[in-house]
Parts: structure tokens; sequence; C-alpha cells
């Protein structure tokens, strides 16, 4: 049998996957509902409460809905529905798949015909995310431990701890970004794509920050991800026709 990234094998064994994941938000939810009432917490505090989380998931979803689109070129849908349902994340899914894929001598928007290939992209996805669950029980509490200790000795210090490690997560994308500007000096202008549509980026974040202070429209800082991520991925089209890519 031919082999497709979107057969309907793999959407069945998916969305088991993830019913499961909403079965146990489901289980979640009623035990809170029912503890809140053992609390005295009035029915309609809940129901503001339930409404209210409900309307802000909708910024992050939307955000995970870009980055299904953009992987379903290569992957289908199945597998980026998967990854960034769970304990994905778009920032890291994204830059897997493609690293992946280029080491395979693929382009992130070749549709993968080779089963092989899809495997290894999907193992690339899964192992590194999944550290996580190892390292946070064991890690975490630690980590935490030892910067409110340095924070109770020096406030200063203990937000320059916090601010680097920020600045370190960050920085590990940015070398993604910049990593072929150098191809500019062998006369190859496509290296300034990822470059030019991270300032784009960068710019409608920030349009969004001055626009929701400055006009007091709050609800916009829970958009500014998805939008910034939406106009970026469109203004990639006329960098890649104006710079070759």
């Amino acid at each position: 049998m031919e082999f497709s990234v979107n057969s309907p094998i793999l959407f069945v064994i998916v969305g088991a996957i993830i019913a499961l994941v909403l079965a146990q938000s489901i289980f979640f939810l009623v035990r809170a509902v029912k503890r809140a009432k053992e609390l005295g917490i009035s029915g309609t505090t809940v129901k503001k409460t339930i409404s209210s989380a409900a309307v802000f998931t909708i910024a992050p979803a939307v955000a995970v809905l870009v980055g299904v689109v953009a992987l379903s070129k290569s992957l289908g849908v199945a597998l980026p529905w998967l990854r960034l349902s769970v304990i994905g994340s778009i920032t890291y899914e994204t830059v897997a798949a493609g690293n992946a894929l280029e080491a395979a001598g693929l382009n992130a928007g070749t549709t993968l015909t080779d089963p092989s290939i899809f495997v290894t992209v999907a193992w690339v996805m899964t192992v590194g995310i999944a550290a996580g669950l190892v390292f946070v029980p064991f890690v975490t509490k630690k980590l935490q431990s030892g910067l409110s200790k340095i924070g109770m000795k020096d406030k200063r210090w203990g937000e320059i701890f916090n601010n680097a490690m920020f600045l370190g997560m960050i920085s590990a994308f940015l070398g993604y970004v910049f990593c072929d500007v150098g191809l500019v000096l062998k006369g190859d202008t496509s290296g300034l794509i990822p470059v030019c549509v991270m300032v784009v980026s960068a710019i409608v974040m920030a349009v969004c920050g001055l626009i929701s202070m400055k006009a007091k429209v709050r609800w916009l800082q829970d958009y500014a991800l998805p939008l910034s991520l939406v106009i970026g991925m469109a203004s990639a089209i006329p960098f890649n026709m104006l710079l070759g890519g």
C-alpha cells in the first residue's frame, strides 16, 4: 500500500489520542466544579470563570492552528495536529521538523512520500519535546528553590538570572534565524528571508503592545502572538519573491 501523510489510519490513531486528552480535561473540569460547590463558591462565579478561561484559549489556539497549517504541506495534517495538541510547542515543532527535513535533503514544503523519513521527523519532533516530561519533575523544584534563594538574598540578581534564562532560550531560536545570513557574502540573499520575517513579526508584536497600552485595548495582548505569526508568515511570500528564496 502506498504511503500517505494524510492516511485515514493516522487520523484514527491521532483522534484516539486527542480524545483521551480531552476526556482527561473533562474529568478534571467536573472534579473542579464539584470541589467549588464543596467550598461554597457560587455557580455564577464558576460559570464566569469557565467562560473567561474558554475565551482566553482562543488566541493560543489560533497560533497552534497556524503551526498546523505551516507543517501540513510536508507532514500532512494528522502528525502536526497531534504534536501541537498534546505537549507540543509551535516554536519547537516547526524548527525540529525543518531541521529533520533538511537533514534528509528535503525542503520544508516538500510533501513526504517516504515513510522512513516521516517516522524520523516524527521521532525528532517527539523525543526532543518529551525531554521536558523527564527533567521537570527532577530539576524544576531545585531550580526554583535556587532562584528563590538568590532573589531573597539579592532581588536584583534574582531578576538578572530569570532574564538570563529567558534570553538564553530566545537565543537558541535566534541562531536558527541568522544561521544562513552568511550566504549573502556568496551572492545568495535568501539567508535574509528569516531575518526579514522576524523583523516584521517583531514590529507587529510591538505595535499590538503599544495599542493595547495606549488605547487600553487589553484583549489585543492575547491576540498579539497569532497576529504576529500570521502576518510574519504572509510577509515571507513577498520576501521570497524579492530575495530569491
